[in-house]
């Protein structure tokens, strides 16, 4: 059945309902809800049940249950860094022995350097990042806010940049769905593989960001923040400086991602299964801190699973919203909104302008939505679609879906990336979202640049 303009009319629904409500789950709920309102005949009984169902049916998917444990897992390790000491002997550690770290451009590096190692999630990547770094940058002048835009920017896009772990299993997933769809051809990992160096927005923005520690650029809100002053711990002296407590279980959870890929690839990394690898990772690394924090006393028995469960509650918003967001996608692809966008759209505008124009989308749907993967899902089956239909280089399409994820996702106040980045540096939200916003803008300016000139060069 062919729906027409109502087909795009759910997503750009969902996109209101964000700016409307601030409320990423609330929005992605209200668009579901709209789009099986009208799959079901404007039913709302049917409706209702068609969106409970939907979130049920979701879990038949082995690679949506993983990614999905996954995050949850991810809040756990998170927090059992935390309660172990591990972070406070991380920090000391660095201080005692490294006077060059022990610097301003040495703390803003310790932060950069964290958000480009640690891989795994974008949500681990800030927050460590930020606990870790946020008492040298206050021990050197460095304000908080300039530590929030140095996690906020290391983490998204480098998770989007080395996609081994949960990013590459759902961008892999829509990917393959579409390859499954007969929509586009070829192979998924390769696919995703070849999008990595058009990923502008990621690759400009780790690049401004060492130009921000380096050269010291302050713009906009940013020259007018000021370091809060630096207070050591009472039982500073008592901390055991090391640094493995930290370091080993990160290292086991970052190993294990390529040993699951090489295994559930039988031989063939490229062909491993990405949410298989992050999910087994996760529960290797629980294992791993379980035998190591109780004997050495570091954690209690009782502490570990005080810790474990209070950790996946930690993440269950982020979850929620995983959830929501592939629901959604599923909705658009029943409501036909990438063949109708593309059929509006062939012939009207130049093949050359399809990769921005599906750039500039993606970062609009991002911003009012607060979500990356929420815009992935919504956009990559349209962009692939479009991709097709005007025989676009299909890595290219890929790519522009990523980047405008990204950047949408940068610069919007209510994104959980933006939030947790905020609360890791212990700034401000709203002063994190208004320094941050300017370096944002250079970006996705460069970043447009770039789509519209390869969209050239690739036609």
């Amino acid at each position: 059945m062919e729906y027409g303009i109502l087909s795009i009319a759910i997503p750009l629904l969902t996109i209101f309902l964000a700016i409307i409500t601030k409320d990423v789950i609330v929005s992605l709920m209200g668009g579901i809800f709209a789009g099986f309102l009208v799959l079901n005949g404007y039913n709302p009984f049917d409706a209702f049940i068609a969106l409970f169902d939907g979130i049920i049916a979701l879990f038949s998917e082995g690679w949506i249950t993983k990614t999905l444990l996954f995050i949850l897992m991810v809040g756990s390790i998170i927090r059992l860094l935390t309660l172990s000491g591990a972070v406070d002997s991380f920090v000391a550690y660095l201080s005692q022995k490294s006077k060059k770290i022990d610097s301003p451009i040495g703390a803003m590096m310790l932060a950069y350097v964290i958000g480009v190692i640690i891989f795994i999630e974008s949500s681990i990547t800030a927050l460590v990042a930020g606990t870790v770094a946020k008492p040298l940058c206050d021990k050197n002048g460095i304000s908080r806010e300039k530590l929030a835009y140095i996690c906020d920017s290391t983490s998204a896009p480098i998770c989007s940049l080395i996609p081994l772990n949960a990013w590459g299993a759902l961008l892999l997933g829509l990917i393959v769905t579409a390859i499954d769809s007969q929509v586009i051809s070829g192979d998924g990992v390769s696919l995703l593989i070849a999008s990595i160096p058009y990923n502008f927005y990621s690759l400009i923005t780790l690049a401004i960001v060492l130009g921000v520690i380096f050269l010291n650029i302050n713009i906009g809100p940013m020259k007018y923040t000021s370091p809060v002053p630096y207070i050591a711990p009472n039982d500073e002296a008592n901390i055991k400086a090391t640094p493995y407590k930290m370091l080993l279980p990160i290292l086991v959870m970052v190993l294990m991602v390529p040993i699951g890929l090489y295994l559930t690839g039988e031989g063939d990394m490229f062909k491993g299964s990405g949410s298989t690898s992050v999910y087994y990772a996760v529960i290797v690394t629980l294992f791993f801190m379980y035998l190591y924090f109780v004997p050495t006393k570091a954690l209690t028995h009782k502490n570990y699973f005080k810790g474990l469960y209070e950790g996946i509650g930690d993440m269950i918003p982020v979850g929620l919203i995983m959830i929501f967001a592939l629901l959604i996608g599923k909705v658009i692809g029943d409501l036909g909104t990438a063949k109708y966008l593309a059929h509006l759209l062939s012939g009207n505008i130049s093949p050359v302008l399809i990769p921005l124009l599906i750039f500039l989308i993606a970062s609009i749907t991002a911003f009012s939505t607060g979500t990356s993967w929420g815009t992935f899902s919504i956009m990559m089956p349209i962009g692939l679609a479009l991709g097709a239909t005007m025989d676009l280089h299909i890595p290219l399409v890929i790519a522009a879906v990523i980047s405008g994820g990204i950047f949408g996702d940068h610069a919007s106040p209510i994104s959980d990336t933006t939030i947790i980045s905020s609360m890791a540096a212990g700034c401000d939200h709203i002063s994190h979202v208004r320094t941050q916003l300017p370096y944002a803008l250079i970006g996705g300016i460069l970043a447009s640049l770039s789509f519209l000139v390869a969209g050239w060069l690739t036609i």
